[in-house]
């Protein structure tokens, strides 16, 4: 393959001038190298308005997805999602420059945005699987009526604040437990330190290959955060005696109205995300990083190991 034929997506926060700024240094960067610098038909009219697009192709019209070597994206973990969407069906992984604040997805910082670029123009970096979220809407008639599916959370929640919903929880299809509640998050173990963390779920390590489920606000005994086998099928039911209807969310982006018996069940995708990484930090470090978790006073390597 020529560097003519090598096609990079960049995906932006157009909005922000850092992140613009950003961009134009990567978009000359892939020139310089050879390479096309690929951007959407939804960031490019922002963009231009910005910077010089001379030489940048659009994805869709001029470039198709399966042509895409690699996206690399500019922004916080909600620019990393939208551009997992745009990649999604394809083997191009994703590299994140975080240019938000936690940015829990993204490879690295913007100090060492030019380093990054250099070593993926040099293909100097490995590619790491995160298991995805295969997601659908039966109704009461067992239909399915929608399909999707997520990177960090599928999550049944009520329409309404006023109003609870009544569900019924099953895992691998037997019953679990029925109760009142806010909703229910079904995470990944990528989205354990979004939505899932917020709610009160476990951090859970991208190396396990696991499914967490955690109860919002639920009136049961038994209503305590899960954490199910990968290949588990959890499924959420919202009951017909429930006095509100309920809506489905995955990784904020994909909404679907669940009327009273409509069924959710989610289970492991067999398209898992590709994420390109640069450097194999420990994900203890990348929490204390990102939450700035206090480590003063530990004396050194655990069991001589580092």
């Amino acid at each position: 393959m020529t560097p003519s034929d090598r096609r990079i997506l960049l995906v932006v926060h157009a909005r922000r001038d850092d992140t613009v700024q950003a961009a134009e240094r990567i978009i000359s960067a892939v020139l310089t190298a050879g390479a096309v610098p690929v951007v959407s038909a939804e960031d490019r009219p922002e963009l231009a308005e910005r910077l010089s697009l001379e030489g940048v192709a659009t994805l869709g019209a001029e470039v198709g997805i399966d042509e895409v070597e690699l996206a690399i994206v500019l922004g916080g973990d909600g620019t990393i999602l939208r551009a997992a969407e745009m990649v999604r069906g394809s083997t191009a992984p994703i590299l994140g420059i975080n240019m938000g604040h936690v940015g829990f997805l993204a490879e690295i910082e913007r100090d060492d945005m030019d380093d990054a670029v250099r070593r993926v123009i040099a293909r100097d970096y490995t590619v790491e699987e995160r298991l995805a979220l295969a997601v659908k809407i039966q109704d009461a008639d067992d239909r399915v009526i929608y399909e999707t599916w997520a990177l960090n959370e599928a999550t049944v929640e009520k329409a309404s604040r006023e109003r609870m919903l009544e569900v019924v929880m099953a895992v691998d299809g037997r019953p679990l437990s029925s109760f009142g509640c806010d909703g229910v998050v079904i995470a990944t173990p990528t989205g354990s330190t979004a939505y899932n963390f917020s709610a009160g779920g476990p951090v859970v390590w991208p190396t396990v290959e696991a499914i967490a489920v955690v109860p919002l606000s639920a009136h049961a005994l038994f209503a305590r955060p899960l954490v199910v086998g990968p290949d588990a099928s959890v499924a959420v039911e919202v009951l017909e005696r429930t006095s509100g209807s309920g809506i489905l969310w995955c990784d904020g982006r994909r909404s679907h109205d669940l009327p009273p018996g409509a069924r959710v069940v989610v289970r492991r995708s067999s398209r898992p995300v590709r994420l390109a990484r640069l450097h194999p930090a420990a994900f203890t470090e990348r929490l204390v990083r990102k939450f700035r978790l206090p480590v003063t006073g530990w004396r050194g390597t655990a069991g001589g190991v580092s």
